[in-house]
């Protein structure tokens, strides 16, 4: 499908729903917001043009018809939540700049990496450590994570094809699959994250702060983050077992690396203490965003980051451009009342069905339905508001539909080959066949659903959260 079939069909979805008649319940106004919310989310799902050039095309388009005053349409882009995740990708960018993601990696490496399944393991815990920092998976697994993973593989000698089974398919497949739910775990691990806190908040008016969302993460997490490596030997057996070469590689890449260096350690410092704010917050009184700017300012004040690299650092003003429209047009939606009328129409097609199964059901369709889809993001603004509106009138508490759909949203990361940023990284190395993906995708979001949705459920009620 080319860029001009693409656009066409966006432009088409406006018109007809732009001049389709009113639905019963809705104002012409909140209507025709419908339709350009409803063309923009296509347009992020085909992408005739890049993310945010489609979401500055749809908040221009309804200031431009009238439909949302210029300030309504812009309003997105003063969100704190947008300019969270700005931070968050400098943060990223600190770590990789610097090497602190590398030597963090290697130093596990060195420490716990003598057998396949331990070097699996370490892989995991070292994702999982820059996790918070690093709010693109993307740049986090495929950037940081899949360099190592690569060379490790080499190291012993596993290529794709017929050594591909040695060592380096399983390490392949460890390192993303359990980046799924690694994402998860916290609200800055992941961009789409903050923005779904947004518009829990917009849609049914509860609060995802960071200290929650990572409270009800903790326990389906490490569940899920043991079982992974573990499964994933099992399934999917590599055939050398043991790695003491792993331990002499990590010890001469730290070697080159050479001691650690100043700009790491101030990272390093900026790292915990942003942490300890974020996780602190309920006591200090500090908002999440403004803790990631404060670490940001450190960073540009010592230099770790240069004013010029900040400028250059194009994932995150692409993101705030996206995000920032999307939230605009969102949240204008939400007040013209739109999403409570869409609630209420689809509430009355499941009249008489008690909640539990209606949210079990929105559950395994927003999970699967991501076959459909290739980013991670597109798809939580496209369904989640949406789908949280549905749950929370058919009788669902806020806080256990808010959560399971958020943590759905990055569980959903390992189903296919395409279906987030670094998956074609990791399957065009060249060692897991479409199948295989497709089949361990498969196995594994049955095993996060029941670890996250089920176990998850029960330690959020003992949490009190629901």
């Amino acid at each position: 499908m080319n860029r001009l079939f693409r656009g066409g069909f966006v432009v088409a979805l406006l018109a007809g729903l732009w001049f389709a008649p009113t639905p019963a319940g809705l104002t012409l106004s909140a209507w025709h917001l419908f339709a350009v919310f409803a063309a923009t989310i296509c347009g992020f799902v085909l992408q005739p043009l890049p993310l945010g050039a489609v979401a500055l095309a749809g908040v221009t388009f309804a200031a431009l018809t009238g439909t949302l005053k210029p300030g309504e349409a812009l309003a997105g882009f003063s969100n704190t939540t947008i300019w969270l995740i700005v931070s968050a990708f400098l943060f990223a960018k600190g770590f990789i700049k610097t090497g602190l993601g590398r030597r963090i990696s290697y130093k596990l490496i060195g420490c716990f990496g003598n057998s396949t399944l331990k070097l699996g393991y370490t892989l995991v815990l070292s994702d999982f450590i820059i996790s918070p920092a690093t709010p693109s998976n993307t740049a986090r697994s495929g950037g940081i994570m899949f360099p190592i993973v690569r060379s490790l593989a080499s190291a012993f000698k596993s290529e794709p094809g017929t050594t591909g089974r040695k060592i380096g398919a399983y390490l392949l497949a460890v390192s993303f699959q359990a980046d799924a739910p690694i994402a998860a775990s916290f609200l800055t691990a992941c961009a789409p994250n903050p923005l779904m806190a947004t518009l829990a908040l917009q849609t049914v008016g509860i609060e995802l702060s960071w200290g929650l969302w990572a409270m009800a993460a903790v326990v389906p997490s490490i569940l899920s983050l043991l079982l992974i490596p573990f499964l994933l030997y099992k399934l999917y057996p590599p055939e050398i077992k043991r790695t003491p070469e792993a331990q002499q590689i990590a010890q001469g890449e730290l070697t080159a690396m050479g001691p650690m260096s100043r700009d790491e350690k101030i990272i390093s410092g900026v790292f915990i203490g942003a942490l300890l704010l974020w996780s602190t917050s309920q006591l200090t009184q500090l908002d999440a965003t403004v803790v990631a700017l404060l670490g940001v300012t450190v960073m540009l004040m010592t230099e770790v980051l240069s004013w010029k690299e900040v400028l250059e650092e194009q994932g995150a003003w692409d993101g705030m451009m996206w995000m920032g429209g999307i939230v605009g047009l969102a949240d204008a939606l939400n007040k013209k009342g739109a999403i409570a009328w869409f609630a209420q129409s689809v509430t009355g097609l499941l009249d008489g069905v008690s909640w539990i199964p209606t949210l079990l059901i929105l559950f395994v369709v927003y999970l699967y339905s991501h076959y459909a889809f290739a980013s991670l993001s597109a798809h939580a603004t496209a369904m989640y508001a949406a789908f949280l509106a549905v749950a929370v009138s058919a009788g669902a508490p806020p806080y256990l539909a808010a959560l399971g759909l958020a943590f759905l949203s990055n569980l959903m990361a390992g189903l296919t080959h395409y279906a987030t940023g670094a998956a074609p990284i990791y399957f065009g190395a060249g060692y897991i066949g479409q199948k295989e993906w497709w089949n361990i995708g498969f196995i594994l979001s049955v095993t996060n659903f029941i670890i996250w949705i089920g176990v998850g459920a029960a330690w959020w009620k003992f949490l009190g959260v629901w």
